[in-house]
């Protein structure tokens, strides 16, 4: 079964939602990162929210990405998606493990941390990306964009995400999310009638557990608001890393460094931090990145 994204409208199209059933990219992101159960949960729940927020981008070259930096064990967590919903996704620690909450579920805010900065950048592919920060309210993830998409774009917004897990074995078993946004001269009561929701909404993933569909399970939580489809999308997590995009990284690390890689190893091994693909460049072809590096920074003295 393949994931899918589902852009909708409802309440006479006062209200814009957007779900998610992003259980196979989170099982993706979790082989190629061998992540442990709370790191799974943590970084699946970002990466569906910025596989939405990537769904609304239009043109090719566009790219919206998360960055939450906690004061919890995961350190940095970074998210980067496409058009259509494409994603991938990297955290700095994957592999620490943190005994339940009280309440029996996985510590997700420990994991990140209960403060620390939630920034989106969005690079549409002309003049300087915008970027949005605020500070993180929970670490819980979807609270935090809660919070972010008020704070900063000025848009309340009600996020579910959920990612839930075999115990024993750390097995993805349903990964959901939903974002709901009332639009501009939305009534009170609707979005009040949404508010009174909340416990249903935060029920999808296990509903998707249990074998129902995305759309079944939201026209479900949303029904007598007249919810329609507008737009489908078929979301997967996907890695755009290229020879070329790590050539011009290297060239941009400068003709000291590079002359370094060359005296002391004679080669180099790069690998992507989002899906572990080694990129091998050899003497010759760090010699060439370093000439690329050197007609740069003359380039950039010149100009100065």
């Amino acid at each position: 079964m393949k994931d899918k994204i589902y852009h909708m409208l409802c309440a006479d199209e006062q209200v814009q939602v957007c779900a998610i059933d992003g259980l196979q990219m989170v099982r993706r992101m979790r082989e190629l990162h061998n992540t442990s159960r709370v790191a799974t949960a943590a970084l699946g729940r970002q990466l569906m929210m910025t596989s939405m927020m990537g769904s609304r981008l239009k043109n090719a070259d566009d790219r919206v990405s998360t960055i939450i930096k906690g004061d919890g064990y995961a350190g940095s967590m970074v998210c980067t998606a496409m058009p259509g919903g494409f994603v991938k996704g990297c955290v700095q620690d994957a592999e620490v493990e943190l005994p339940p909450t009280a309440a029996g579920k996985l510590d997700v805010a420990g994991y990140v941390g209960h403060t620390g900065k939630l920034t989106v950048v969005r690079d549409l592919g002309f003049g300087d990306p915008y970027v949005g920060v605020c500070n993180l309210v929970s670490g819980e993830i979807a609270v935090d964009f809660a919070e972010y998409f008020t704070a900063s774009e000025q848009q309340p917004s009600l996020v579910y995400l959920g990612v839930r897990l075999e115990i024993e074995t750390g097995e993805v078993r349903s990964a959901a999310g939903m974002l709901i946004q009332p639009l501009p001269g939305c009534e009170e009561t609707v979005i009040e009638t949404l508010t009174a929701r909340s416990e249903e909404i935060a029920k999808l993933s296990a509903k998707l557990d249990e074998g129902e569909e995305l759309l079944d399970a939201v026209n479900g939580i949303l029904v007598g608001m007249e919810p329609k489809v507008v737009q489908t999308y078929a979301p997967e997590y996907r890695c755009d890393c290229s020879r070329e995009r790590i050539e011009r990284a290297l060239i941009s690390v400068g003709a000291s460094e590079l002359t370094s890689m060359i005296e002391q190893d004679g080669c180099a091994d790069v690998s992507c931090q989002f899906c572990g693909k080694t990129y091998h460049f050899d003497r010759q072809s760090l010699t060439a990145l370093l000439d690329a590096a050197q007609s740069v920074e003359k380039h950039d003295r010149e100009e100065s």
